[in-house]
């Protein structure tokens, strides 16, 4: 799946819709009256969908029906490991380049070394070298987008860069420490350092600087070539191939689509299609989480296409020259190679899916697949408790009385993500790492998970996915010890004055700030401003609208310190949160943390292609952050999910025969990975298994 980054936003509040309610029978009447209930499942959305096309949706209301609707080259099995889905295999290899100095040892003999080496098998590197070889002299095209002048708007000035003969390395496995491996054995010297005699065209002083900036002399190139599935069907009959996977790309890379995916597939370099069941990505530079751009819902190419575009813009009456994809009634009937087809859309009541008979894995169970909309949460508990609606996710509060319900199978699973409060680094007294962890050993974590959450939370540690093998389960959080706190307190130089710690004549004091309407955050706001005072640190809490909290105070670094929560995905890429140069105004790392080794790490792992490798960078990054204490790390939340106990995974014998197993969840805690094998009964079934 496409990785969703988000700050945590507020629940919004809507108006109660009786007339969904009362939509279809209650799940007795239904039975007693319609087979066809049983083939149906009913889930409930608090929002109507926005667009139903994969490279272009940005709501995760959009994202269920398009995950039913679409496959991808690959997903994540139940361990978390990928797996093949529209394409079968792959292999990751990689191409690099480099340029010799110019008057330095030729390409060629630089070539020779490098193969004598091989051959030895020394150093223990070179195993890893599939073949040495010279690249002839080439020219590559590029171009800038530059300011125009007086007006607003941009210029696209083109340039050439002219290669001349370079030395082009193939490995077998990508390995992002070649070039410092290739300088110790061939001596720094050996490679071109200035890019200038390269860089042909006329360019303005800024935009040749630009340019000579992004000229690579030594060029990492990974390489997956997928293998794609035979025989799959999109759902009006035309096979998949090839040709699909690189139309879903160049919609995402063009710029009239505005796709929000973009910035996932600006590395690739090209794609390339061999034969119709094989796609070739080389990319630009090392960047790892690449790969699980591949989960993307793969678009026919057959129907949105240049041509398909324009006949449609014409049967509109549009201008075949302004007819996007964004425009294309295709976002609200789409067809994909998923186990549901797309049936019916009724804005702000229901979408129906069907199921797709021919489906590549199998056909589902279910018959239907269908949302309602329905945006009270009590409207969907009640919805669920007279059969309406056939899954229901809990409220804290009513989890422990829900789990005793014999009418009910319960699911709780951590969350992808955590609640945190974050400090600003830039202000007094928050740059001092003994005041962090002093702050953060003064509040009872625990008891806010116990008694705010009811027991539905957990600590966590770091900014991992603590389901992930990243996550470095041996991190233990600092203990609540409000003695010790004070005695940090007191090692950095603040001292207890009338039950107030004072430093330089000033209290420690500061404002504590998060968004109005989430009742969670403002009680956790309540207990950690009691427990500081009781170290004697006054906080004031400011409770503010959304919007004007995130503008006001986020965007614009004007703060103390705030309650947040992220939402991760499985990628380990935390560049955008972490990384000292993303700490500007606008950006992710707004509470200004900085450590050159994070930064060092960070980078590593998201062009790390070894999951072992990658996985002990990710410890390491874990435990750094964590002594650190940008954050006080609160809890991970839990999501609890209920289905009707009728409910079961449906196995399907060779001689026709059917037992049935319980639903179970994934490590993630994904009770619905099976889901195209679930069927509901008209009694609960004997489990086997």
């Amino acid at each position: 799946m496409v990785k969703r980054l988000l700050l945590f936003v507020p629940l919004a509040v809507s108006a109660l819709l009786l007339q969904s309610y009362f939509w279809v029978p209650t799940f007795s009447d239904q039975v007693k009256g319609s087979e066809a209930r049983l083939r149906q499942f009913i889930n409930a959305s608090t929002g109507d969908a926005q667009i139903l096309n994969p490279v272009l949706l940005t709501d995760a209301a959009s994202g269920d029906i398009a995950d039913m609707v679409f496959n991808g080259l690959i997903d994540r099995d139940e361990n978390l490991n990928y797996r093949g889905r529209l394409a079968t295999s792959w292999e990751i290899y990689e191409e690099a380049y480099f340029v010799p100095r110019p008057g330095g040892p030729t390409a060629q003999a630089l070539r020779e070394r490098i193969e004598r080496a091989r051959a030895a098998g020394q150093p223990e590197w070179m195993r890893n070298v599939a073949k040495a070889e010279v690249i002839p002299p080439a020219e590559e095209k590029g171009s800038l987008a530059v300011p125009r002048r007086g007006q607003r708007g941009f210029d696209q000035v083109p340039f050439t860069v002219a290669y001349p003969e370079r030395v082009k390395i193939t490995l077998k496995e990508v390995d992002q420490d070649l070039f410092d491996r290739l300088k110790a054995l061939l001596g720094a010297g050996a490679f071109a350092a200035d890019p200038a005699p390269y860089l042909k065209g006329d360019l303005p002083g800024p935009a040749r600087q630009q340019a000579l900036a992004e000229i690579p002399l030594a060029e990492h190139n990974p390489v997956i070539t997928f293998r794609l599935r035979k025989g799959v069907l999109f759902h009006d009959g035309r096979e998949f191939s090839s040709r699909d996977v690189r139309f879903t790309y160049d919609a995402i890379m063009n710029p009239a689509n505005l796709s929000p995916r973009t910035a996932d597939y600006e590395p690739v370099k090209r794609v390339e299609t061999p034969d119709r069941h094989t796609v070739r990505v080389t990319y630009k530079r090392l960047y790892s989480p690449a790969f699980g751009t591949w989960g993307m819902g793969m678009l026919p190419e057959h129907l949105l296409n240049e041509k398909a575009l324009a006949e449609e813009a014409r049967r509109l009456q549009r201008d075949p020259a302004k007819f996007t994809l964004r425009d294309s009634g295709f976002n609200r009937s789409p067809v994909g190679t998923g186990p549901f087809r797309f049936k019916e859309w009724r804005s702000d009541e229901v979408i129906r899916l069907v199921r797709f008979e021919k489906y590549w894995e199998g056909p589902a169970e279910y018959a239907e697949y269908i949302s309602r909309i329905i945006p009270d949460a009590l409207t969907q508990e009640l919805a669920f408790y007279s059969g309406t609606v056939d899954s229901y996710t809990a409220g804290v509060h009513q989890v422990e009385r829900l789990r005793k319900d014999p009418r009910f199978q319960v699911f709780s699973g951590l969350a992808f993500g955590y609640t945190y409060i974050g400090y600003n680094l830039r202000r007094a007294p928050f740059g001092d790492v003994r005041v962090r962890r002093a702050l953060t050993m003064a509040v009872n974590t625990r008891q806010i998970q116990e008694f705010l959450l009811y027991g539905e939370a957990e600590d966590i540690t770091g900014p991992f996915v603590k389901q992930s093998d990243h996550y470095d389960k041996s991190v233990k959080p600092l203990p609540y010890d409000p003695e010790g706190a004070e005695r940090l307190l007191r090692e950095a130089g603040w001292r207890k004055v009338n039950g107030v710690m004072q430093k330089d004549g000033k209290p420690l004091q500061f404002t504590l700030v998060t968004n109005h309407g989430n009742e969670v955050r403002k009680a956790i706001a309540v207990a950690v401003q009691d427990a500081w005072k009781k170290i004697g640190v006054e906080v004031k809490v400011d409770l503010v609208e959304w919007a004007v909290f995130i503008q006001k105070y986020i965007n614009t670094l004007n703060y103390d310190a705030v309650i947040l929560g992220w939402r991760m995905g499985l990628d380990p890429d935390l560049y955008q949160i972490w990384h000292s140069s993303q700490a500007g105004p606008g950006q992710l790392n707004f509470v200004g943390y900085s450590n050159p080794e994070a930064d060092r790490l960070i980078i590593k792992i998201r062009q790390e292609y070894d999951l072992k490798k990658q996985v002990a960078y990710a410890h390491q990054l874990h435990r750094i952050i964590y002594a650190d204490q940008p954050y006080t790390f609160l809890y991970v939340g839990k999501a609890t999910g209920l289905l009707d106990r009728k409910i079961a995974i449906a196995e399907r014998g060779p001689g026709g025969g059917t037992r049935y197993r319980k639903i179970t969840a994934t490590k993630t805690g994904n009770y619905t990975f099976h889901f195209n094998k679930w069927l509901k009964l008209p009694a609960v079934p004997r489990f086997e298994g």
